[in-house]
């Protein structure tokens, strides 16, 4: 469990004003290395904040957030920026590719903020575009490139730093049918033949059926992904 998720007694509390808003309280929650994991719920049930407490771009209020053998929840900004340089990938619905850089530079970003060689950046960056079967666009800028071939190249630049753990905010969400169908697919073969431990976040209940678990937080139940409660 040490290289998984754990919650702990986590609650999350914003203030606005003189009001206080409880997204999450005593929330116990395990995801264990290597599951893939949909987290379902109306707008408002805390799906975002749970991801971004995962990744360290949120604290929780009160309790303990351990993830990939990190107790994220007591470190300090520095530490967690390191971690998520090798540990964590983010995907998120809108891409945030630099229309500058080429899919090549994009991937490569996460990178250049480490110590590997030129040849060894050039060589990662090419195995994550070949994962994701874009080694023929490397070249392409963003406006170049469909709205699917965006995502994968998010995605290649998510896992560069072969991560323990991706977290994906709504990837689908702007894709048609069968293009979130590939995504999703892309996803899968992450997780079962490279072991990625995955988060997603979807309203989608068809996105959801690719995962392995189900994580509904308007009632805080789980399924498995034959939709049967576990």
């Amino acid at each position: 469990m040490e290289q998984g998720i754990r919650f702990t007694n986590v609650s999350k509390v914003y203030s606005k004003g003189n009001n206080r808003v409880v997204v999450h309280q005593d929330l116990n929650l395990a995801i264990e290395k290597g599951e893939f994991i949909a987290l379902m719920g109306p707008s408002g049930s805390g799906k975002t904040t749970l991801l971004h407490m995962m990744g360290g771009l949120d604290k929780p209020t009160s309790g303990e957030v351990m993830v990939a053998g990190k107790l994220v929840s007591a470190s300090s900004e520095a530490e967690l920026t390191r971690w998520r340089a090798r540990h964590v990938g983010f995907v998120f619905q809108t891409n945030h590719l630099l229309p500058v850089l080429s899919a090549f530079d994009n991937v490569e970003l996460p990178l250049t903020l480490t110590k590997l060689t030129k040849a060894r950046r050039k060589s990662q960056v090419e195995t994550a575009l070949s994962l994701v079967e874009m080694s023929q666009r490397a070249d392409h800028f963003p406006k170049e490139l469909s709205g699917g071939q965006e995502q994968r190249v998010a995605i290649a630049r998510a896992i560069v730093t072969d991560p323990d753990v991706l977290l994906c905010d709504e990837p689908t969400g702007n894709l048609d049918r069968k293009t979130a169908d590939a995504i999703l697919s892309l996803l899968r073969v992450l997780n079962q033949e490279f072991g990625k431990t995955i988060v997603m976040v979807t309203h989608d209940g068809k996105a959801a059926e690719y995962a392995s678990r189900v994580i509904n937080l308007e009632s805080f139940t789980e399924t498995a992904s034959d939709g049967e409660a576990v």
